[in-house]
């Protein structure tokens, strides 16, 4: 059976409910909690003294309560209704002892919604339940106070509980962790396997004053991460109030591929917790976002009252044009911040030092269990240039898994950049993703083995959202690792079609590497072979161009001197940029700028790239580039070109780099 993100539903009602929102804009209800503080419940109200204070238990022991408030927001024009169920998960429950009862209090909190809202519905203005779950008490990323299993398993419970109470959608709202977020929809996922049907499901977040959630990502950098998701819809609430989510509600409406929601509190709260938006002053200002047409739901979080859904309501009908969702969303990846994949950024630069193949200091950080210390490293390609940071863990003497999730514990907390991830293995694949908070790369997969790897990986592009390194390699016996150009093209179209057409991957989501090859070693197999990547970039680019292109470029300097890999590296590049690479994978410490490099050492490095061998009929007779170059620089010292060694140059030349 599939799951949310593959696109099965119970598909009459969401239908329904899509083509509403594309007509015109729907009200959402009101702050729940103010309308029971209205009612001065006492300690009996809850339950008991142990129970006082748990909103949600109300759906047990006054339901009647809870229908009249819905039904006051009803009568005010709500055209949806949150359930009362903001903290129906295990966790939250547990601190009040009710954890064996998640699953009925959310069942309860959704049927006594599904009651209200079908006694006011009409043929010409049906009424709908939003299944409301909070961000919980516990966070994965900010405070590690709780696991991302822990956290899929108890939002799947009130999901079932939800949705089989009558939820017509859910609505993940005052999120403030972006691995909760993702940990939460994929137990939804998993709770509508169970039930063999699924709701829509909506994500709101809540922006600090800071401008971004508590755990640090911005609006846009969850857009990207939640590009995957097929969401009904995305937006904000709670936190400031409406005047300092106009940004952010901006940037959201510009790049969700979904519907937008907005419902604030009145206004910031004061020192007392209380709120002074009036009814007439939040309707003024939602008013405000409807007419730049970011909306498709509004309403009020914290603070807001049935009058103030009455006059957001009459708002909504005084004929604003609902906001029309874009078709497809933007090429981007990020971490705590968004990094577009866009055309004029080229090339993009991944950091390579983070990682045990390539970095001796990197892998004896990690093998000393210095993992804060490892994290640094990556600090300093970003430092340098880096855009974002290749992570590989794989030592054949440590155990892969367990290294790579100690690290990101670390790394994550320490960059804002997005995270490549460099495994070979499904498992440590998966763990990673646990632990990024944006739209990671995967790299790499490859048709070494045939589908092999597509089978095993693109499930988890899908469930985690990320995209994916394609390698130029086939099960060729003789020569798996694409040479020529037409080889890397060829093996680039059938990747496509696979990943695409079978494995459900979107185009713009694959980055192929058409791979490097050391220029400079004599193998003969490898003479001319630069051009040939470069070319290969070129021919991809033509044919493919929804796809990104990306190359290892360290590579192609393997065996040279120091001082001659910077300037080698940096001229390969400047061929390949032109040629139309997107990203780069560098040590960003140690990467001369081309517009710095001497023309004489510009042309050796050139001969050396383009030279195709003993007999090559564009050379002399008898001259050998790879003995030219590695003579000029044997002796040579490599530029400083680390942070510390920048800060030394004066103003301008720092700027300038």
């Amino acid at each position: 059976m599939t799951g949310l993100f593959e696109g099965y539903s119970n598909r009459g009602r969401e239908d329904e409910l899509r083509e509403i929102l594309s007509r015109r804009l729907l009200v959402l209800d009101g702050a729940m909690g103010t309308r029971i503080q209205a009612r001065n419940p006492s300690a009996a109200d809850f339950g008991g003294a142990d129970l006082e204070g748990c909103n949600e238990n109300l759906a047990l022991t006054r339901p009647e309560w809870i229908a009249a408030i819905h039904r006051e927001y009803l009568e005010a024009g709500a055209d949806i209704v949150e359930s009362n169920s903001f903290g129906a998960v295990r966790h939250v429950l547990a601190e009040y002892g009710l954890e064996g009862k998640a699953r009925e209090i959310a069942f309860e909190a959704a049927r006594i919604a599904r009651e209200e809202a079908a006694r006011l519905s009409t043929s010409a203005r049906p009424r709908f339940v939003a299944g409301a779950l909070g961000p919980g008490t516990k966070s994965i990323l900010i405070s590690r106070g709780i696991g991302f299993d822990e956290v899929r398993a108890a939002y799947a419970e009130a999901a079932l509980g939800l949705a089989e109470g009558g939820a017509d959608f859910l609505l993940l709202e005052t999120q403030q962790d972006a691995v909760n977020v993702k940990a939460s929809l994929l137990g939804f996922d998993d709770a509508f396997r169970r039930l063999g049907r699924s709701v829509p499901v909506a994500v709101s977040i809540s922006i600090e004053a800071m401008g971004t959630m508590l755990c640090g990502q911005t609006a846009e950098a969850l857009v990207d991460a939640l590009s995957h998701a097929k969401l009904l819809a995305l937006g904000l609430n709670c936190a400031t109030g409406p005047d300092f989510m106009t940004d952010h509600l901006r940037t959201i409406a510009e790049l969700a591929p979904t519907f937008t929601l907005c419902y604030p509190n009145a206004g910031l709260p004061d020192e007392h917790g209380g709120y002074h938006e009036t009814p007439a002053g939040l309707a003024k200002s939602m008013e405000r976002f409807a007419i730049e047409g970011w909306l498709n739901i509004v309403g009020g979080c914290c603070g807001t009252t049935p009058e103030h859904t009455r006059r957001i309501a009459a708002m909504a009908a005084s004929g604003h044009f609902p906001r029309k969702p874009p078709r497809a969303s933007r090429p981007a990846v990020s971490g705590l911040e968004s990094l577009p994949l866009e055309i004029e950024r080229r090339p993009i630069l991944v950091g390579e030092r983070t990682n045990v193949i390539g970095s001796r200091l990197f892998k004896e950080r990690v093998a000393a269990g210095d993992l804060d210390g490892a994290a640094e490293i990556g600090r300093r390609q970003l430092r340098a240039g880096a855009h974002l940071l290749d992570v590989c863990l794989a030592d054949p003497d440590r155990e892969e898994r367990s290294d790579m999730a100690g690290l990101l514990d670390s790394l994550v907390r320490k960059i804002k950049a997005p995270v490549m991830i460099d495994s070979t293995d499904a498992g440590v694949i998966e763990e990673a993703l646990k632990r990024t908070p944006g739209k990671s790369i995967v790299n790499s997969v490859n048709l070494e083995d045939g589908e092999e790897r597509f089978e095993s990986v693109a499930p988890l592009l899908r469930r985690y959202g990320a995209a994916v390194v394609v390698g130029a390699i086939d099960e060729d016996k003789a020569m798996g690792m694409a040479l020529t150009r037409e080889r890397k093209l060829a093996i680039a179209r059938r990747s496509f079609e696979l990943l695409t057409r079978k494995y459900g991957v979107p185009a713009s989501d694959i980055v192929f590497d058409p791979l490097v090859f050391p220029a400079g070693t004599g193998d003969r197999n490898y003479w001319g072979s630069a051009v040939e990547t470069a070319e290969g970039v070129r021919l991809i680019k033509r044919e493919l161009p929804q796809t990104k292109t990306i190359l290892g470029v360290s590579n192609v300097s393997f065996g040279l001197p120091p001082a001659g890999r910077e300037v080698l590296n940096s001229v390969f590049l400047h061929l390949c940029v032109e040629a139309g690479l997107d990203l780069a994978i560098v040590n960003t410490e140690k990467l001369a700028p081309f517009s710095r490099i001497p023309e004489d050492d510009a042309r050796l490095s050139l001969e050396l790239l383009r030279w195709k061998g003993p007999g090559d009929p564009s050379f002399p007779a008898g001259y050998d580039p790879v003995q030219a170059f590695t003579e000029r620089f044997r002796a040579a010292k490599a530029a400083a070109s680390s942070p510390d060694g920048r800060r030394k140059l004066p103003v301008e030349e720092r700027l300038s780099r």
